[in-house]
Parts: structure tokens; sequence; C-alpha cells
């Protein structure tokens, strides 16, 4: 966590805005065959097609969304697009574009940016998006960070959060809690480091967790693969606020009940193991912990066959009928209602 306070820096009112935004976008490629005028004009352009256009937008702001005592720039590039795909995947599309709009404060030099963008240069890389446009302004306060994706599908294959019905089965990706407890492993390191600034803190004992928490990523593989197992969900929604919240959610929308099973939730042996040293329940760091990314799905109990033995997705439960409530069963086989208590950006003093 110590600083290299002889980092060389350059201030940004020395290329101005338009040369600040060809000098941190000028190595970007275009991967699209949509995208027909990126960035360098009053416009993006984007062709139009058969096809439906998904659009999702997340602001992040310095203090509440991130903390950059132990948010690397680079990562937090990386991880402000991953949200905003998780979005487009959740709706069974395909990202295709995103914008980056971005304001700071004059305490950040240009080879801070530098570093932001190179963790979003790696995420278009990797999934295959182009930049397309944003915009930069100065701020009196930290950094906002705002991203748009921009994604296509099919009118036939999208998926809501409204058409689950009796009987599907629950299904989630991956596994879950793990972006929880990274963050409460930094937390904590972060105070042990303002106690002592000379300490250098131990991490290799959580490293996934940290991973999950710092470098998560959005599940277009899922998306892939339900396509090669001919599965079209029946409502699909990621998990960014917490399992209890998002299958909440859908129910709501589709007017139906739930039945979580506790002992089917998947969890790391880093999340079992971390929960016990912080003295947590580790299902209600599943059920509520939030920042996962994985993706949250029914489907009719037909598909059972096609995904049962998927090491890459676990069966968790089943939708009732909405008389029947939203209720999580317990290893004891009690039935206890479900509540939303994950991430609420206006409860007071809330803080990713």
């Amino acid at each position: 966590m110590l600083e290299d306070k002889n980092q060389e820096r350059t201030s940004l009112a020395e290329l101005g805005e338009f040369g600040l935004i060809n000098h941190l976008t000028e190595h970007f490629k275009l991967y699209n065959s949509s995208t027909t005028k990126g960035i360098g004009d009053d416009a993006a352009v984007i062709s139009a097609s058969e096809k439906e256009r998904l659009i999702t937008t997340d602001l992040l702001i310095e203090g509440v969304h991130f903390d950059l005592s132990y948010m690397p720039l680079k990562h937090l590039g990386y991880k402000a697009v991953m949200v905003n795909l998780s979005d487009v995947y959740a709706m069974n599309g395909v990202a295709e574009q995103i914008t980056v709009s971005i304001a700071v404060s004059n305490r950040f030099p240009l080879e801070a940016l530098e570093e932001l963008y190179a963790g979003i240069q790696l995420a278009c890389d990797t999934y295959k998006v182009d930049l397309i446009g944003g915009d930069t302004t100065s701020s009196t306060k930290g950094m906002l960070l705002s991203i748009t994706a921009i994604g296509t599908a099919n009118k036939e294959e999208i998926v809501y959060r409204n058409g689950a019905k009796p009987t599907d089965l629950i299904v989630v990706s991956g596994d879950l809690g793990g972006a929880y407890l990274g963050l409460q492993v930094l937390e904590r390191e972060k105070q042990v480091f303002q106690v002592n600034p000379e300490s250098q803190p131990d991490l290799d004992a959580y490293t996934y967790l940290i991973e999950r928490q710092l470098k998560p990523e959005a599940r277009k593989d899922i998306v892939e693969l339900l396509k090669e197992l001919d599965v079209k969900p029946t409502a699909m929604i990621d998990i960014s606020d917490g399992l209890s919240s998002e299958i909440m959610h859908i129910c709501t929308q589709s007017k139906t009940g739930c039945k979580i099973y506790e002992d089917k939730l998947p969890l790391d042996p880093q999340v079992i193991s971390t929960s016990e040293e912080f003295n947590m329940d580790s299902t209600m760091i599943a059920l509520s912990g939030g920042e996962d990314y994985e993706l949250l799905f029914t489907v009719p109990i037909a598909d059972f066959e096609k995904i049962k033995s998927n090491p890459n997705l676990s069966i968790i439960g089943h939708v009732v009928e909405q008389n029947q409530g939203m209720n999580l069963v317990t290893r004891a086989d009690q039935e206890i209602e479900l509540k939303a208590q994950g991430w609420n950006t206006f409860k007071e003093g809330a803080q990713e």
C-alpha cells in the first residue's frame, strides 16, 4: 500500500480536454462492424441493424463506490467496464460499445489517468468491445467515473426479469460471497496500515477473495454456454446487490415466489474459511454480500438434464406460486423469509 512519492506527474492542464482524450484513447482498437465511427467527431456513429439495442449505464463515485487507498486505478478502470458489461449479458445480449466519462480533481496527474485507461483498454480488448466516446471534466473533489455500455440481441433472445414461472429452476453461475469478503479483508488491512504505515499486508491467504473484489469478470461465457446448451432463461439478472435482493427482483416482477436452499449455495473454500475468521455467517454473506457479478437466472424444469452436471452452474432452488412467498430453506429444513439486505446506495453511511 506504500506509494512511490517520486513518480513523474504531468498536469492535465498541459494537454487540455481534447489533447487528453486523444492521448488516453489513441491505442484503442475497434472490434465491431456496427461501430461506424468511434472517437474523433461530434458524435459516435453506430450502424442500425435488425437486432434490438441494449443500453445501460453506471456512475461510480470515489468514497462511495470505491476507495483508492486499496483500489489500483488500473483495476478500477477494468471493474467499471465489467459492471456495465454484466448488465448487457444479464439481458442475454452481446456487448459491443462503451462510452467513458470522468471528472477528476487536480490531485490526479496524467499518469494516474493513463493507469485508469489501461484497465479500461484491457477490458475492451478482453471482451472485444469498442470505446466510442465520452467526456472529461474537472471535479472539485475526487474522481467520478460514468460508463455506458451498448449491446445487441435478437428480439426473441432478450431475457427480462419478469418471465419466471412456477416450477422453473433457479440457477446461479460461479460462486457467491467472495467479493464482499475481499472488501472486508482490504478494509481491515487499510485500518492496520493507518495505524502503522510501515506494515505490509500479508494477503496470500485471500488472493481469490481480493481478485473477486478488485477484478471481477462479467459472465459473457455463461451467455455463450447457455446458447451452446440450447437453454434460454425465462428470467435473468446479474448479482450486483446480493443474491437475496436479485431473486426478489425477479420474483416481484414475475409475480411469483421462490425457495432457495441453503445447502445448494455455491461457496468457495476461501469464503468459508474467511467467514469463520471474521466470525460471519457464510450463508448471509452469500445472500447479501453483493458485487459478485454472477448471473442469476430461471430455466424451465424441462432443461434440468441440460444443466444439471455443468461445473459452471448451480441449481439453488425453484420458483413457486406468489402466495407461497420468497423463502430460504435452511439445512435444518426450516423456511425463513428472504430479506433484501444487500447494497443500498441511498442508505446513510453506505459505502462499497
